[in-house]
């Protein structure tokens, strides 16, 4: 058995990271908010290094659950998630802004109503 309280945290942190991912970008219309500005690009970053820590985090959650606890989630493609902190970690430079707005647009959402989920069934 793992320990709920330290996963609880985790799950917390994580919905409140979809949360600010999707306060920041909500002015975003297109890939050109993100490109076409140093402010753009800054809030790029932002956003990057909040996805990176989701992934980070979601790997953590798998070592303390033993991979059990997000695979009752299927909504959500969590290996993807997890990959994409490597991605952005690794091969920042290569960081594709139009994947980022995809992303942002159609998939953290539903992460984070996933998390809210994770952390009501826990509880």
């Amino acid at each position: 058995m793992y320990d709920k309280a330290l996963v609880l945290e985790i799950l917390r942190q994580l919905h409140a990271a979809t949360s600010t991912i999707l306060q920041r970008f909500a002015p975003v219309q297109s890939v050109d908010d993100f490109t076409s500005s140093s402010s753009g690009l800054e809030k790029l970053d932002s956003i990057c290094m909040l996805l990176i820590a989701i992934g980070e985090g979601l790997k953590n959650l798998d070592k303390i659950t033993g991979g059990v606890l997000l695979s009752q989630y299927p909504q959500v493609d969590w290996k993807k998630a997890k990959g994409l902190r490597d991605v952005i970690s690794h091969r920042y430079f290569d960081v594709d802004a139009e994947e980022i707005f995809y992303i942002c647009s159609t998939r953290i959402a539903s992460m984070q109503k996933t998390l809210q989920q994770i952390i009501d069934d826990a509880k």
